[in-house]
């Protein structure tokens, strides 16, 4: 991962200094909205292995693979808790994608917990855009 390369989470900030080390160790990020934003970046990315393990086990599949979609931007809408001294958060997101020439928008309320001090991707509702 380049250190100038913008990420692709939509920050601003540089890859190297937003989702790249999360990405590296899912146990960086501190907050909710920090996890869904890596995991947004390893949709672009296919890092895989990124979304199986920060996924809460109780509800994570047994494989995560390639989606066949090109993630083209992130939009978060709302943030509740899901904070440092949290234990758990809610993020509502549009994320934008290509499937082939057709465009699309995945509107999710999502739920994440915090386990052992890493915060996970538990489940969450998709919404009509």
């Amino acid at each position: 991962m380049g250190s100038t390369e913008i990420c692709p989470c939509g920050s601003g900030a540089s890859l190297s200094s937003c989702c790249g080390p999360i990405i590296d160790d899912p146990r960086a990020a501190m907050t909710a909205e920090q996890l869904m934003r890596s995991r947004y970046t390893a949709h672009v990315l296919g890092r895989w292995n990124h979304l199986w393990v920060t996924w809460h086990p109780r509800t994570r599949p047994d494989l995560v693979e390639e989606d066949g979609l090109r993630w083209t931007g992130l939009e978060v809408l709302r943030v509740e808790s899901g904070q440092e001294g949290d234990d758990a958060g809610v993020v509502e997101y549009r994320a934008s994608f290509r499937e082939g020439r057709r465009p699309g928008v995945l509107h999710e309320v999502a739920r994440f917990r915090r386990r052992a001090g890493r915060w996970l991707y538990v489940d969450g509702d998709v919404l009509e855009s």
